[in-house]
């Protein structure tokens, strides 16, 4: 079924639409809570809990791509119950990893400071390759490792390594350059 016609079921509030959203991207959200939680409790329970606040959000949402959506869900849902105390051993390495390059944004006042970061980012990754925005999307926002990101294109694992760094010390410059200070 395609994604539209999923969608259209969330509309009508018909349950069909959940079981259709768990058959064609269930496997991915799993996979994706799993490679950043590292548990596969917590990946199962993550996944019950996107498909609830997928019921929830459409309406009114109605989302271009379903996989992206539900994958913004269970990222968000991995985030809450990484910051709750789960484990998350992927995510501590994702966030060591862009430390250097993003800000720290800790209080409720920096909500404004967030959007900067967040349209300059936006501006960044648009100016960046295919090639280069697809790597730096799926090892910080899917959370996939180096090692899977380079088998998969068939590179040796330090130059991927080296890549990342270079686009991260860019990232670091593109907020520098308008004043967003690391």
């Amino acid at each position: 079924m395609e994604d539209q016609q999923i969608i259209e079921l969330f509309w009508s509030r018909d349950e069909a639409a959940i079981l259709m959203a768990r058959q064609k991207y269930g496997d991915f959200c799993r996979a994706l809570s799993q490679r950043l939680l590292g548990s596969t409790r917590d990946a199962e329970e993550c996944v019950s809990d996107m498909l609830l606040r997928l019921w929830s959000s459409i309406p009114p949402q109605r989302p271009k791509s379903l996989r992206a959506y539900m994958a913004k869900i269970t990222r968000n849902l991995c985030v809450d119950r990484w910051r709750s105390g789960a484990n998350g051993l992927e995510l501590k390495e994702l966030t060591a990893e862009l430390e250097d390059a993003l800000p720290g944004l800790p209080s409720a006042e920096s909500e404004f400071d967030a959007r900067a970061v967040g349209e300059v980012l936006d501006g960044w990754l648009r100016g960046l390759s295919v090639e280069d925005r697809t790597l730096f999307v799926r090892r910080y926002y899917y959370g996939e490792t180096v090692r899977s990101i380079a088998e998969g294109r068939g590179v040796p694992e330090g130059r991927l390594a080296q890549k990342l760094m270079r686009l991260r010390a860019s990232l670091r410059r593109a907020l520098e350059k308008e004043g967003i200070s690391i």
